[in-house]
């Protein structure tokens, strides 16, 4: 593979690692603002179910998968330069699907009460209902901009242009935490609701189309659905409709089996989630964003070789979560105290989220090598086959999730989603590798076993280490255990480059040299008189 493919790569996965760190900081900061303001209650229950239509909504379109979906056939376009077409399909394809989510928005609304009670079937309260009944038809609209601004992000990345879809996630956090803040006095919950609706209008809605129209967008309200492309990408997107994707029933595997556990289970769900996919964000999502625009050109010219090449090594990188995993499982109580307790999030809520949090950090690597591996099928305009695989794998896993919860509570669903997603994971790509002659796949499976048994040696260590020097009531509440986290992950840090060094894990050195490299540039030295 050429140099100066690796290096944009490198460039826009740094843009991205950026982006999402920020987002996921910035999404954290926004779950302390509901922490603060109602906890892990009931109204939190309601909040979070109140997305639970808008997402199904969202996959029914998919609106997630657009860039994976769509890129291919833009690039294709833009490979025989004829731009001019690929402008002209984008626009078919953004009339014809958006008028039919305003369809179904319009329906949801109608029927939301009636949605809600069979999506979360345990919940008896009634004020509970009337609150995600009325949170939800807030949300609602806000999916219609996501397809859109989807759209107009995947015409970016085809166009090698990162930085204004980077914006998005951080505007639509500033959204919803600005709604908190100056409607949330009067409005409570539904203040984020509104928040969110604003935020996916700004942040995923406008300023892309704006950097759509920068990138030369030529947008016509076109209806031609005997367009050959239009049924291509119909094609390519039915499955992924109709599929069952491990991130998306994870998401009402947590709200349908929480709403039969005690009140709050769901928010101290949501919270362990939400720290967890931060890992998963900032590796796996900005890694699979940036990688994929690449792996579809190299699939469109037929260089399956190359593009094998990129995956492993991406999968390498990734790998590198699983350190940081158990550094989250030593640190599962002190992190939720320093992040989340505050206001009505007291010691109770904290010991519920910190105790589900080992948990769900079991399965933070197959779900950062997910978003890279199945992108790997989509390059090659492949979706039918991890469509039908991860629906049968759902499917498959709900025993898994029944006695997980009754036999471990909410727990116990935390459990169930890591065992899935690692199961699936590990499947998908044995069927990738068996299909395109992988053969450097025995490399990755070596560095992932390599990197989980320096893991479990570094969880120990860490965490004799905590028990012995960090433990007592000097180091409780917000300082204590902030103090705790900072001294264990200096100690973890400096475990981890001297095992780097003695074991000879490149992945590690080189990330390090990168981001020297990148600080270096940013904060030049001086030179000497």
């Amino acid at each position: 593979m050429s140099t100066s493919i690796y290096h944009k790569v490198g460039v826009a996965s740094l843009l991205m690692m950026a982006s999402v760190f920020l987002s996921r900081a910035m999404g954290l900061f926004r779950e302390m603002l509901i922490a603060y303001a109602a906890g892990a209650g009931a109204s939190v229950d309601a909040y979070q179910i109140a997305f639970v239509i808008p997402e199904i909504l969202n996959h029914i379109v998919a609106s997630g998968f657009l860039s994976v979906t769509f890129i291919p056939i833009f690039s294709d376009y833009l490979a025989r330069n004829e731009e001019v077409e690929g402008w002209r399909i984008f626009s078919i394809i953004l009339a014809g699907f958006g008028a039919v989510l305003v369809f179904f928005i319009l329906i949801a609304e109608i029927f939301a009460p009636d949605l809600i009670r069979i999506l979360a079937p345990g919940l008896k309260d009634p004020v509970v209902i009337d609150s995600a009944v009325t949170m939800t038809r807030i949300i609602l609209p806000a999916q219609f901009f996501f397809f859109a601004g989807g759209l107009f992000m995947a015409v970016q990345f085809a166009k090698e242009r990162f930085f204004i879809p980077a914006l998005a996630p951080l505007i639509y956090n500033l959204g919803i935490m600005a709604g908190g803040v100056v409607l949330g006095p009067w409005l409570k919950m539904h203040g984020f609701a509104w928040g969110v609706l604003a935020g996916a209008f700004v942040g995923n809605f406008w300023i892309q189309y704006v950097g759509a129209r920068k990138a030369g967008m030529r947008l016509a309200l076109v209806f031609d659905f005997r367009h050959p492309d239009l049924k291509k990408y119909v094609l390519l997107t039915l499955p992924l409709m109709l599929g069952l994707t491990m991130t998306f029933s994870t998401e009402i595997f947590f709200k349908f089996f929480g709403s039969y556990l005690p009140e709050g289970s769901i928010a101290g769900l949501n919270y362990g989630l939400r720290l967890m996919l931060m890992l998963v964000g900032l590796f796996g999502q900005a890694v699979g964003v940036a990688s994929f625009p690449f792996m579809a050109r190299l699939a469109a010219e037929g260089r399956l070789g190359e593009m094998n090449r990129l995956l492993n090594q991406t999968l390498r990188y990734l790998a590198l979560v699983i350190p940081l995993c158990a550094l989250f499982m030593v640190l599962r109580n002190e992190m939720v105290v320093v992040i989340f307790q505050r206001g009505r999030f007291d010691a109770q809520a904290t010991a519920l989220t910190a105790s589900i949090l080992p948990y769900l950090m079991i399965g933070a690597f197959a779900f950062a090598a997910q978003t890279v591996v199945v992108r790997g099928f989509y390059a090659v305009q492949n979706t039918i086959f991890p469509a039908v695989f991860g629906t049968i794998a759902v499917m498959v896993s709900i025993p898994m999730y029944v006695y997980g919860m009754q036999a471990m509570g909410v727990r116990g669903v935390a459990l169930a989603v890591s065992l899935a997603a690692l199961v699936q994971n590990i499947l998908i790509y044995a069927v990738w590798n068996r299909r395109t002659q992988n053969h450097e796949s025995r490399i990755v499976y070596g560095f992932v076993l390599k990197m989980a048994g320096l893991s479990l040696c570094l969880g120990v260590v860490l965490e004799g280490f905590r028990r012995m020097f960090l433990s007592g009531p000097q180091m409780s509440g917000f300082f204590g255990s902030l103090m705790s986290c900072i001294v264990v992950g200096s100690v973890f840090g400096l475990i981890l480059l001297v095992a780097a060094h003695l074991l000879r894990i490149e992945e590690i050195n080189d990330m390090v040299r990168r981001i020297a490299n990148r600080f270096g540039k940013i904060f030049p030295r001086r030179p000497s008189v």
